[in-house]
This record gives structure tokens, C-alpha cells and sequence, in this order.
């Protein structure tokens, strides 16, 4: 197995683009990638661009007739099939659409195969991570799913247990309708709470399909307002007990951004340095569970100068094994460019000012009249005793 980690990139991907006034700004990317080029990383990780994913993966995951409306949205966006979910306010259709978006997907795909064959032990897409696309029909700025179709190509190769963890502020609801009924599959999603956020979904006693899959769907749902080290204490309360109970032969992570406190569209308050320390620990959690393999998505993210690239350059360096540390200066070349493409004054370092992040760990005790651990408590108390777990 190389020692090596890899970037999965193509510029290409970049003409993921909803239009200029839409938050899924691709300017994201742009910065990521250069962020991670000015920080040295580049020369740390191999850098692939993998095939478009074809029709054949795309339908691992996604119904024919939904292909078949994203390819017609795409050659003719005027045409766009709203029941599909294709030409809306936050799905607009645009010219090459199926083309861009089966090339994230491939990257993602991509990434799978060469985990699972041993070509690296780790691998990020940044692009990918577009979690709420559905079988049949695209829903918040996913048209497909690539993370699925990720953990579906495992599958195919083999894997009998895969686990994915999704970070995404939003529910990850079409990895978990994917595999909604498929106990090979272990999906679990910390996110803020569907009372107060698209798309509600993401309840606690979501825990998958009756019979065998019960308790192989979990859901952690977050009070508005939760913060670094109740962000924290949920992820290590609920995690690293169930990846330990599956045994899971590759852990798949969507690191989605848009938890950060800057973030236009939720309402969590957790930090960059909150996010690099989960980064941290899903790193450590494959090494431990998953024999280290490990396939790193993006996500969501719209706070796209101050926060998506710094965090996800600190995933890069993560799976490198080269960390960035928190006190880093960011080079003034990158803040220059930020500037040029966005007029927006760029971070002058790595880090919100919070490393290290503290917590309280669940083991300590719970306040049954914290809100923050009541949700913990509901996760807890609704899956793990099918899992044969004490909550």
C-alpha cells in the first residue's frame, strides 16, 4: 500500500456552477486548491484526477429515468423537469451539468477504488461530499450523490462494512435513504436539528429500515447555537463507541464546512479549530477501526474566503500526514489572490484562535437538563441498544 495519500482533483470541477448569485459559489474550490498549493501539500499527496463517473456507477445509486432528466437539463436547461428537482431556486439547471457532476462523483468514486485497492491509504476529495442528492431526484445543490456512490463502488469491489460520518451542519438524508436498508452500511450524521433547518430530516429515531438494518442509521440532531465543545462532546459521545461496535473495513467522512460560525445559511458556532480537531479524530478513528482507510469528502460551506479553504486545507494536511498547525501564517500570495477573486480580506492564519479545543467527555456524567446532552441522550437511547450497546 503506497504511503502516500491522494488528492483527487480536476480543474474541470469547478464548472459545478448554480450561478453568480447562488451561495454554492465555485470560488471555493479555486481557493482550497491554491490554499493547499501555497501551503506546500501539494508535494505531500499524490494529485489524481479520476474519470467522470459513467453511467452504469451513476446508477449504483441513481434511478436511469433521473440520469436521463439530468442529461436533458443539462443539454437544454430551459427544459429542466422541476419533479426532479432540476430548475429550482436551489438546484438551477445549467449547461453541462450531468458532465460536472459525474466528474465530482468520479473523483469521489475514484478516491474508494484506490483505498480500497491498496494504490493509498487515505484520499480527499474536497469537491465532493454532495449529500443530499437523492436516488430520484436532486435536492440542496446536489444533483448526485457522490459520496454514495462512493460507499456503493465499495460495496461492489467487496466491503462488507462500510462506515460513513458526516459533519455536514445539514443532515446527510441521501447517503442514509441510500442505504436506508442495507446493514453493510453504517451512516451516522451530526447535525443542527431539523426543527430549525433544511432539511428536516436527521431525527434521532431515524435508525434505518426494520430488520436488519435497524439501528445501522444514526442521527445526531444539534440545538441551534451549539458551539465548539458541545460539538465535540456529541461527536466523541456517539462515534468512536459505534465505529468500534461495526468494525467498519473503510470509514468515508463528509467534513462539510457551513458548521462554522461565520456560516451564512445555519446556526451552529463551532470553529475552524473545532473542525480540525474532528478532522483529527476521524483520522485517528480509521486508523484505529477501519485499518486506516480513509476517504475525506467536503460538503457544504459558504462562508468561502474566511472558512472553507482553511478548513479544508487542514483536511488535506490531515490526510497527508503532514498537519498544518493551527498558529501557521497563511502566505500573503493566497491572500492576495483571495482578494482578486472576491474583494474579501482572507484570514491571516490557520486557526479561529481556539486550539486546543476542550470538551467534557460524556463519560464524566450528563446534565439531564442541558439541551446539548438531552439530544446526545436521544441518539444514544434510540440506537445503541440495537446495536447491543448500553446508552
Amino acid at each position: 500500500m503506497s504511503g502516500r495519500a491522494q488528492l483527487m482533483w480536476d480543474e474541470a470541477v469547478t464548472g459545478y456552477d448554480f450561478g453568480p448569485d447562488h451561495p454554492m459559489d465555485p470560488v471555493r474550490l479555486v481557493l482550497t486548491r491554491s490554499l493547499v498549493g501555497a501551503l506546500g501539500l501539494d508535494r505531500e499527496v499524490d494529485v489524481v484526477a479520476a474519470k467522470r463517473a459513467g453511467e452504469s456507477t451513476l446508477r449504483l445509486v441513481h434511478r436511469e429515468d433521473y440520469v436521463e432528466a439530468v442529461k436533458a437539463a443539462s443539454a437544454d436547461p430551459a427544459s429542466a423537469d422541476g419533479t426532479y428537482g432540476l430548475g429550482t431556486v436551489d438546484d438551477p439547471a445549467f449547461a453541462g451539468m450531468h458532465d460536472v457532476s459525474a466528474l465530482i462523483a468520479g473523483q469521489s468514486v475514484g478516491a474508494a477504488e484506490a483505498v480500497w485497492r491498496g494504490e493509498a491509504l487515505h484520499a480527499v476529495n474536497f469537491a465532493g461530499g454532495l449529500h443530499h442528492a437523492m436516488p430520484g431526484g436532486a435536492s440542496g445543490f446536489c444533483i448526485y450523490n457522490d459520496a454514495a456512490l462512493a460507499i456503493a463502488r465499495l460495496l461492489e469491489l467487496g466491503a462488507e462494512r462500510v462506515a460513513y460520518v458526516d459533519v455536514d451542519v445539514h443532515h446527510g438524508d441521501g447517503v442514509q435513504a441510500a442505504f436506508w436498508d442495507d446493514p453493510r452500511v453504517l451512516t451516522i450524521s451530526l447535525h443542527e436539528h431539523p426543527r430549525t433547518l433544511f432539511p428536516q430530516t436527521g431525527w434521532p429515531e431515524e435508525t434505518g429500515a426494520d430488520g436488519p438494518a435497524e439501528g445501522a442509521a444514526v442521527n445526531v440532531a444539534l440545538p441551534a447555537g451549539t458551539g465548539d465543545a458541545g460539538w465535540l462532546r456529541a461527536f466523541h459521545a456517539v462515534v468512536p463507541e459505534l465505529l468500534a461496535e461495526f468494525r467498519p473495513q473503510v470509514l468515508v467522512t463528509q467534513h462539510g464546512a457551513d458548521t462554522h460560525f461565520e456560516d451564512p445559511l445555519a446556526h451552529l458556532a463551532v470553529s475552524l479549530d473545532a473542525q480540525r480537531a474532528v478532522q483529527v479524530a476521524c483520522h485517528e478513528l480509521a486508523h484505529e477501526h477501519a485499518d486506516g482507510r480513509w476517504v475525506a469528502l467536503g460538503g457544504g460551506g459558504y462562508s468561502v474566503v474566511d472558512v472553507v479553504p482553511r478548513s479544508w486545507s487542514h483536511l488535506v494536511g490531515i490526510a497527508a500526514g503532514h498537519e498544518v498547525a493551527p498558529e501557521t501564517v497563511i502566505p500573503e500570495s493566497w491572500r492576495q489572490e483571495a482578494f482578486a477573486r472576491t474583494r474579501q480580506l482572507a484570514p491571516t492564519r490557520m486557526t479561529d484562535g481556539r486550539w486546543p479545543v476542550s470538551y467534557k467527555d460524556w463519560e464524566s456524567g450528563y446534565d439531564p437538563a442541558d439541551r446539548l446532552d438531552q439530544a446526545v441522550l436521544a441518539t444514544r437511547r434510540a440506537v445503541f441498544p440495537l446495536r447491543g450497546l448500553l446508552p
